[in-house]
């Protein structure tokens, strides 16, 4: 979503094989945030946009749930286009050579895809982090965070930030929350745990606020038409309006003609 000169965008993995909703290609990747840049946004880290004033347009890349593709694939994309990145780590999983396991890519387990829900490494997270990506939280084991008792928000909040902090020697600042699920109650706890800034998911147009900045979800479906679309100044102004059902319609009918 945009709101006065700031986008930021919500990936999840890349691939060119698999077939998930979250997986957009390298081709993808790069032709989408070239044309983001074309259009004059600058790129930065999630925690500088949301912290720092703009200074003319702004763009900042974040990528869920850390899969190891973003290290192997995204990276050398962002890389030859001088675009850094936010990456959030579901720490619970991190350093472990297996597939990450919840609610909505948990039916790829035991696929011949299985190996794309493998999560990156502390040391590649260290890695991105020296060439200027910022590395934030996605809680630890990556719940529904408006499902659980408040002691168990909690440990999931300042456990995960506790752990970056640790792994990486650097301040975790931000979060996302998994499956973009916040309600007032899980804002405040994101603030009692010491996040500066927190991007959202919405599923309708919404005001922005640092601890629920609107991120535009960015899938495999996305083809060029789709995306122009859905940056589009008329979109971020549909207040209030469901989005899938504003957007659907008119994405479809000019899906044909879009590329990937």
């Amino acid at each position: 979503m945009t709101k006065g000169r700031t986008l930021v965008l919500c990936y999840h993995a890349v691939s060119e094989d698999w077939r998930s909703e979250l997986a957009v290609t390298p081709g993808q990747l790069t032709w989408q945030v070239a044309h983001i840049l074309r259009r004059g946004y600058r790129p930065v880290t999630f925690i500088d946009a949301m912290t720092t004033p703009a200074n003319g347009r702004r763009v900042a890349i974040t990528f869920d749930d850390a899969y190891r593709s973003v290290f192997e694939l995204a990276l050398p994309v962002l890389r030859r286009l001088g675009a850094p990145a936010t990456v959030y780590a579901p720490t619970d999983w991190i350093d472990r050579d297996e597939p990450m396991r919840w609610a909505g890519i948990d039916q790829w387990v035991g696929t011949a895809d299985e190996r794309e829900l493998v999560p990156m490494s502390w040391e590649e997270l260290r890695r991105v982090q020296d060439e200027g990506w910022e590395v934030g939280s996605h809680t630890c084991s990556h719940p529904h965070l408006t499902h659980l008792d408040d002691a168990r928000l909690s440990v999931e909040l300042s456990r995960s930030k506790d752990a970056c902090e640790e792994a990486l020697d650097r301040p975790c600042r931000s979060l996302a929350y998994p499956y973009g699920d916040e309600d007032d109650r899980v804002l405040a706890a994101t603030v009692a745990a010491g996040y500066a800034a927190a991007g959202a998911l919405p599923t309708v147009p919404s005001l922005s606020q640092t601890f629920r900045w609107p991120r535009v979800g960015i899938y495999r479906w996305d083809g060029r038409s789709r995306f122009v679309l859905k940056l589009s100044p008329t979109v971020a102004a549909a207040r209030g309006l469901p989005l899938r059902r504003w957007i659907d319609p008119l994405a479809k009918r000019i899906r044909g003609g879009s590329q990937t």
